[in-house]
């Protein structure tokens, strides 16, 4: 059975942490898909820990819906999960750590195959990645993260 990915870049309000913001911190910038549409194992394992046959240390695996997710993106996971039990995987990732990756990490007993092969130049996550950069520039790195499931 195949694994797909599903999720939203969302942005941070620069001014959610004021007493006078009333609007939600962190809003949807854009769902994934565009963006990437693969179904790319070695890299769904490198980020998230899912399908990691490679044994890759994950960048951000397992850490759930952000608590302080999005309207949009919460009522989409969820309904997602009420449509289909095979939802699973809820993470989430910053712009921070995707900026600060070590893309020159292997995993030596699995051949030389580097972070960069995997999410680099020519792979759809040069989108994404181009995408978050951009909006880092106006946010943050902190202000922009990436939050995923996988069915």
């Amino acid at each position: 059975m195949s694994t797909d990915i599903y999720g939203f870049i969302e942005t941070r309000h620069p001014h959610a942490g004021e007493d006078w913001h009333e609007g939600e911190a962190w809003t949807v910038c854009m769902p994934l898909y565009p963006l990437y549409d693969d179904q790319d194992y070695e890299s769904f394992g490198c980020l998230f820990g899912v399908r990691n046959r490679r044994g890759w240390p994950p960048v951000a695996a397992g850490r759930g819906l952000p608590a302080d997710a999005s309207e949009m993106v919460r009522a989409d996971y969820e309904n997602s999960a009420l449509i289909d039990a095979a939802v699973r995987g809820c993470t989430w990732v910053s712009w921070a750590e995707l900026r600060d990756l070590d893309m020159t990490v292997a995993v030596p007993e699995h051949g030389p195959l580097t972070r960069l092969d995997v999410l680099g130049p020519g792979t759809e996550w040069q989108y994404v990645f181009g995408v978050m950069r951009a909006l880092a520039r106006r946010f943050g790195a902190d202000g922009v993260r990436l939050v995923v499931w996988f069915d």
